[in-house]
């Protein structure tokens, strides 16, 4: 779903949404969680596409918006400021991550697991996303707002990461070996993705390698 044709019906639910909370009376309910991911993903991949052609400071919000086919008013219900409209795809192999860590079954090494999910998992991913995150993972190297959109995202996916390490642990997520391993993994997978944007042949699984060999786990 592209374009602004496609997203004039994306835009009508969010309007629906105003009226079913009651600020402009009755309506129908709200857009689902699976159209609005639909609706921020897209933003994201204007966005990145503006960045990338025009520079960051020469980007508006109004322009993404425009690029999308949506208001003003309903990009900024998704995000505060523009550099953050490309959180959605920096988040995407962090999420994948995640959902590969949550599945890990316990008494398997976790490097063990990870090479058998990345070896057998399809890639649901579109060429066209890949290079745009790859783009855009370089680019925060050199734009504070995007750089600080990056970080901040690692930074809400710890988290998770130690959660699940305390249950392999049978620790505390709060404990300090657990928030120190999440950490160091949070670091290998940033790590991963800025090797990858910067054409270096470091794969997740040997950068797992490395900071998990004195770990327990």
């Amino acid at each position: 779903m592209s374009g602004r044709a496609a997203f004039a019906v994306v835009e009508n639910e969010s309007l629906r949404a105003d009226t079913a909370d009651g600020r402009t009376g009755k309506g129908r309910p709200p857009m689902t969680e699976r159209r609005k991911a639909i609706l921020r993903l897209e933003i994201a991949r204007e966005a990145v596409k503006l960045f990338l052609g025009q520079g960051v400071a020469a980007t508006s919000g109004e322009q993404i918006a425009d690029a999308v086919g949506i208001s003003a008013r309903t990009l900024w219900r998704y995000f505060p400021t523009k550099e953050s409209c490309v959180q959605p795809l920096l988040a995407e192999g962090i999420d994948t991550f995640t959902e590969k860590l949550r599945s890990w079954p316990a008494g398997v090494p976790l490097l063990d697991h990870l090479r058998t999910e990345y070896a057998n998992a399809a890639d649901t991913t579109t060429a066209a996303d890949t290079a745009s995150r790859i783009n855009l993972v370089r680019m925060c190297r050199e734009e504070p707002g995007l750089r600080s959109v990056w970080l901040q995202t690692h930074h809400q996916a710890e988290p998770v990461f130690a959660q699940v390490l305390a249950e392999h642990l049978d620790l505390p997520a709060d404990a300090l070996e657990v928030r120190i391993h999440a950490g160091v993994l949070n670091a290998a997978l940033r790590i991963a993705a800025e090797d990858q944007a910067d054409g270096r042949t470091t794969g997740l699984t040997e950068t797992i390698r490395t900071v998990t060999s004195g770990l327990r786990f």
